[in-house]
């Protein structure tokens, strides 16, 4: 029965924790996965090994469910644990083994499954290219009109940033602009209000250093609205990826107007959160002209304003600076290939 229920729990980690590495990204998960998975394996001894008998198992051959979709093939895997790790810490109470340990590894593993469900139903960002923040302000053609725009030519988030603006007022844009990015599958944010998020059916947030913690805001919005940070180093993107946040806004990588800034990271940085497990989007000072420096450094994401609200013609902004994303993409493929190949 140990020996049965140590592989089963082992087993459903390994799959949890794959999820989290390949899938979500998520390597805070992934690693607490990793490691009650290794502190288990200190309770599977030889001689449960030994007493192994497969060939007498009265339960072989039972039918299994269909594991259907990723997220009811990763839910049931996490419910296999738990169930398991309480079997294991039954066992050993009436073996004389370490079931304080096994109790232990179930309620870490129960905070772990709260986490993994908050994944499940949280939006991904990683497919996103173009990111427009949309700031009257600054748009040449009426502001509903340059953000109808960007979503029709496929734009992958909007970001309403809007820091003038009378919470009322906020509100009823941000919900125009949440129903309008709904119906074509766009992310949408409001810029620092959580508050405002919260009560838009959908509406994520974006915050910066100085805003609400990422904690503190998921607290606000749930754990299925998309939250951002803004970072300016390596070490407040680690701070990110502890906290839970879905992507980074890194930057700024080039001077900008629209948000001067005294310091300026530049692309540099940009290289660096490229290589760090969370989707990253760089910002400040990119136009049509200097994106394929920005995406060759391997940031998933760019953020404009400027370069679309300000322009003649918004669609065809953001659809140049697709163009660009799939030119350096494609690019960077066939230098993958070919490194492969000559290693």
């Amino acid at each position: 029965m140990l020996d049965a229920n140590l592989n089963r729990a082992r087993e459903g980690l390994r799959v949890v924790e794959d999820w989290a590495r390949f899938v979500r990204d998520d390597a805070g998960v992934a690693s607490d996965v990793r490691a009650i998975r290794r502190e288990l394996s200190t309770l599977h001894t030889t001689e449960m090994i030994a007493a192994r008998d497969a060939s007498a198992d009265v339960g072989m051959g039972t039918p299994q469910r269909d594991a259907g979709t990723t997220a009811e093939m990763v839910t049931a895997n996490s419910k296999r644990v738990t169930e398991a790790l309480r079997v294991i810490e039954e066992g050993l109470k009436t073996t004389g083994g370490n079931a304080r340990l096994a109790e232990q590894l179930r309620h870490r593993f129960y905070a772990i499954e709260q986490r993994v469900t908050a994944l499940l139903t949280r939006p991904t960002f990683g497919d996103v290219r173009v990111y427009v923040l949309i700031t009257e302000a600054i748009c040449r053609r009426p502001w509903r009109d340059v953000a109808q725009a960007a979503i029709d030519v496929g734009t992958g988030c909007l970001q309403l940033r809007e820091p003038e603006l009378p919470t009322r007022e906020l509100a009823e844009r941000a919900a125009w602009l949440t129903e309008r990015c709904a119906a074509a599958k766009v992310h949408f944010v409001v810029n620092d209000r959580a508050d405002v998020a919260r009560f838009v059916p959908g509406a994520g947030v974006h915050v910066g250093q100085s805003d609400l913690p990422v904690t503190n805001v998921r607290a606000i919005v749930g754990p299925d609205r998309l939250v951002g940070l803004s970072t300016h180093n390596v070490e407040q993107i680690q701070h990110a990826i502890d906290s839970g946040a879905d992507y980074v806004g890194v930057g700024p990588v080039y001077p900008s107007a629209t948000k001067p800034r005294d310091f300026l990271p530049g692309l540099d940085f940009a290289c660096e959160a490229a290589k760090l497990p969370i989707p990253t989007v760089a910002i400040g000072g990119i136009t049509l002209e200097n994106a394929a420096d920005v995406f060759e450094t391997g940031v998933d994401t760019i953020a404009v304003t400027a370069a679309v609200c300000a322009a003649d013609d918004p669609g065809e902004a953001v659809t140049s600076l697709l163009d660009t994303a799939n030119r350096v993409g494609e690019q960077r493929s066939y230098k993958t290939r070919d490194a492969i190949k000559d290693a």
